[in-house]
């Protein structure tokens, strides 16, 4: 933004509200119980909380005296004696006039398999990101609209990804402790403990907090075959709900019953959810499958045959070559994404013609979101 952004040209009072017009031609409308309750006196000092509390003023509160001072709107309120002083900048910052209207605006680019062709463009050099803050924050930023990064040349000693977690966040812990080994085992208490082919899915479907990224570590990948597959869940949702409406409402309306099956643990995780979860603004926010994890379903008997039509055509999707994408992980890649967008899978692999280990590692959405607030400074 420009300076005159940051300048009133007008201020005009209502019995609710006051409204600034600014020198940039924009304009805001801030009510009066918003203001008093984010004068700066309303935070501590030093926790940086909220202390006001909102029943110590009436809600008939106003302003008896408006006036603008060096960078600044000042005013004297009809209770208490009070005068709040308001940075002009913060207040064009944090216009809820003009921010929700962009807060409807999803970030996310989706893709299909083209994308197969652009990996250079998500990948990244290990050193690269961990040495320079400016890289660091290119990936974060590219991570958080794609859903998928590639980082390349890690070093391959076990546990050491979590020197680019602990750069983020705090990592997320499950039952199978962390990291988790993705290797061929005998008697495998998970899918991913075999030498199977895994079709795309999201991992952990029945906790009712899907882990938010997924971070897979190749650490050895000499056997044959074992090629990963990742495909964006938002693209094909988003193809749904403009030429599939009928199937939209059901993938989006229709509770699923998901379930682990894990004979080492000592509990039963059961959850219900739709396969396309959308949010409060109707754009996407998760894409729950997995067909191993399916558990069997109790949907009503009326909805029973539409549902399984359904469920077949998005499952048909996420093996699509259209939006499939195919690639090998070699020793020392960190596959990174969300795991509540991007489902991943692998081709089987024989697990005598060589070793393939991976180490897995979850963090959730908020932590990469905070560190992208601090590094844009839109934190308060």
């Amino acid at each position: 933004m420009n300076n005159k952004a940051f300048a009133i040209k007008k201020v005009t009072l209502s019995s609710t509200a006051v409204s600034i017009i600014w020198e940039d031609g924009k304009k805001s409308v801030f009510h009066f119980l918003w203001l008093r309750d984010n004068c700066p006196t309303s935070f501590h000092p030093d926790t940086r909380m909220r202390i006001f509390n909102i029943l110590s003023v009436s809600k008939d509160i106003y302003p008896m005296k408006i006036k603008k001072g060096n960078n600044s709107l000042i005013i004297h309120w009809s209770e208490n004696n009070h005068i709040s002083k308001y940075n002009l900048k913060w207040l064009r910052n944090h216009c809820y006039t003009n921010n929700n209207s962009h807060r409807t605006i999803s970030k996310h680019i989706f893709w299909k398999n083209n994308l197969k062709s652009k990996l250079n463009l998500i990948s990244f050099n290990y050193k690269e990101i961990i040495k320079y803050e400016k890289n660091f924050i290119k990936w974060l930023e590219l991570l958080a609209s794609y859903g998928v990064t590639i980082i390349k040349n890690s070093p391959t000693n076990s546990n050491s990804a979590f020197k680019l977690l602990n750069k983020i966040g705090h990592h997320r812990e499950t039952f199978f402790g962390t990291p988790f080994e993705v290797v061929s085992i005998p008697k495998p208490n998970n899918q991913a403990y075999t030498s199977d082919t895994l079709s795309n899915h999201s991992d952990l479907p029945y906790y009712e907090y899907v882990p938010g990224y997924q971070f897979l570590h190749c650490l050895k990948n000499t056997a044959k075959g074992g090629n990963s597959t990742i495909v964006d869940g938002f693209s094909i949702a988003n193809y749904i709900k403009k030429n599939e409406k009928e199937i939209f409402n059901i993938l989006t309306n229709t509770e699923v019953k998901f379930k682990d099956n894990d004979y080492t643990q000592k509990s039963l995780r059961i959850f219900y959810s739709p396969i396309i979860k959308l949010n409060l603004e109707k754009n996407f926010d998760e894409i729950r499958i997995n067909l191993g994890a399916m558990a069997t379903l109790d949907i009503n008997s009326n909805k029973m045959k539409r549902f399984y039509e359904a469920y077949r055509f998005f499952y048909s999707l996420l093996q699509n070559k259209k939006y499939l994408v195919k690639f090998r992980l070699s020793k020392g890649d960190l596959l990174c994404f969300d795991n509540r967008r991007v489902l991943h899978g692998r081709t089987s692999f024989d697990a005598h013609s060589g070793n393939r280990h991976l180490q897995g590692y979850y963090i959730e959405r908020e932590e990469i979101i905070s560190k992208l607030n601090y590094f844009n400074k839109t934190m308060i």
